[in-house]
């Protein structure tokens, strides 16, 4: 409700101020530049505008990171088809929220003419009109700021040229997103992207796409020029605040699933003395789980939008069609042991080949292709396991 008031305010001040002449300099353009905070959403920072006019006594900013939590956001979310919208709010109230959040914002002046500046105003002003604002998000190649990056470079007389901000081999995609993940201490949810994210996360980044993530901008806009004129010489701090990030807690995927792989062991062994109830049970439920992650990850490349949840190599081990035979694993069919025997062999090979794939696989789940191997594998050679004839 703040930000929507601040909107309307926004609007009101655009009436009732007079124009600005082109000559008129009284209005500064700023990129602003948000440090990570704890949650998903903002772990890899945030990039905004201000516009502030000294004449006017006007200063706003302008947020392409916005969007509504609407009953069909999870749907829409998961389905690719999401969409954020250009806000407007008072500088005040944008500052504030970064502070409660323990985040540090810094700002690049733009030095642009009088001119630039109006025109990027202008554009800014049309963008943020209810029919202009809304846009289909797209975490890697549209979002808050690219956004930002490509309103500015669009208005000014000549093209912005960006320095080069990589190094001679360049990360990819999947690279400079762990490396914020890890900062984070966010390991679950860097699981569940390497899980969910196919091949193409593991293609190595251009200079501008880099400048997806909020920092690679900031670093871009450095040095970069226009007419061999520096762009944002100046950087300064705006809010300095502790930063809110650790390391994360001893619950990691790995261990998890390292004990899993050792429960698995115990029961495996104390099923000789009586115990095979519980380790059926164990079998049942761990490959009706794998298989309805192999269905989600063959939803997410055959049934959504998204770009990067194609090519998923995740699927040689989360294979849907665990799904079905877990619920046969103890019927004592003939051809369970077949299928085990080629869940063996398929995972075999994937360990084997697990440094070469062409995606990057993430290593917190080796403990968890060791315990398919073992248990695919026993149950390969034993085709009566759990039923009466054992």
């Amino acid at each position: 409700m703040r930000k929507f008031i601040g909107f309307l305010f926004f609007l009101l001040s655009l009436t009732l101020r007079p124009s600005a002449q082109p000559d008129n300099c009284g209005l500064q353009i700023s990129l602003l530049t948000c440090s990570p905070g704890e949650e998903l959403y903002s772990t890899f920072g945030h990039t905004a505008i201000r516009v502030k006019d000294s004449t006017g006594g006007m200063d706003y900013v302008f947020n392409y990171g916005t969007f509504e939590f609407s009953p069909q956001f999870y749907t829409e979310f998961i389905q690719g088809k999401l969409l954020y919208y250009l806000s407007v709010d008072e500088f005040a109230n944008f500052m504030y929220q970064y502070q409660v959040e323990s985040r540090s914002v810094v700002e690049q002046p733009l030095q642009l003419s009088c001119a630039e500046e109006q025109q990027l105003f202008s554009a800014l002003k049309w963008n943020a009109e209810e029919q202009n604002r809304y846009y289909l998000y797209d975490f890697l190649f549209d979002n808050c700021t690219t956004r930002a990056r490509d309103i500015i470079a669009r208005n000014t007389k000549t093209p912005v040229k960006f320095p080069n901000i990589l190094p001679a081999t360049p990360p990819t995609f999947r690279d400079l997103i762990h490396t914020y993940l890890d900062l984070g201490g966010q390991y679950w949810s860097k699981l569940g992207i390497d899980l969910l994210l196919g091949a193409k996360l593991d293609r190595r980044v251009s200079n501008q796409e880099a400048m997806f993530l909020p920092d690679y901008l900031k670093k871009g806009l450095d040095k970069a020029r226009v007419q061999e004129q520096p762009v944002a010489p100046i950087t300064k701090p705006v809010l300095t605040m502790p930063s809110p990030l650790n390391a994360g807690s001893w619950f990691r995927p790995a261990v998890v699933f390292s004990l899993l792989l050792a429960a698995a062991l115990v029961l495996h062994w104390r099923q000789r003395k009586g115990y095979s109830r519980a380790l059926r049970l164990f079998d049942t439920v761990l490959f009706l789980v794998l298989g309805l992650v192999g269905v989600l990850l063959l939803f997410m490349w055959f049934g959504t939008d998204h770009k990067v949840t194609v090519n998923n190599y995740n699927l040689l081990w989360a294979l849907p069609t665990h799904t079905v035979v877990a619920l046969l694993l103890h019927r004592n069919k003939a051809w369970v042991g077949t299928y085990f025997q080629v869940v063996f062999w398929l995972t075999a090979a994937l360990l084997a080949l697990w440094a070469f794939l062409p995606q990057e696989m993430n290593n917190a789940f080796l403990p968890l292709i060791m315990l398919i191997l073992f248990r695919s594998w026993f149950l390969s050679k034993n085709t009566h396991y759990g039923t009466k004839n054992a």
